[in-house]
């Protein structure tokens, strides 16, 4: 699913309150941390991520990854955490604002 820039805005919003869930650090992205991540999304749909500063590699790159492995979309990255969302399958607690569709 692809965010249009107003529903990520909105979940922006949502996850500026949000904790951290989990902490990526020395050890990077390992299938543990992934594993952990997606068992989050069970009873989440909007997850906070930090990056410790002892993981060597780009946040950036972190978040993307993640978000790849745990088949969630990335709805922002912002300093050493990123933030992740992935709608419940039958019955979404957070509802995203409507898209416009295009008029030809």
């Amino acid at each position: 699913m692809t965010l249009t820039s107003k529903q990520r805005a909105y979940l922006k919003s949502l996850a500026a309150d949000l904790d951290p869930v989990f902490q990526i650090g020395k050890s990077t992205v390992t299938p543990e941390i992934i594993d952990a991540i997606a068992e989050t999304f069970n009873t989440h749909e909007l997850v906070k991520i930090a990056v410790l500063k002892n993981c060597m590699d780009d946040v950036s790159n972190v978040a993307i990854m993640v978000s790849e492995r745990t088949r969630s979309d990335l709805v922002q990255v912002i300093g050493r955490k990123f933030v992740l969302y992935k709608p419940f399958k039958d019955e979404p607690k957070i509802v995203l604002p409507k898209t416009k569709k295009a008029v030809n």
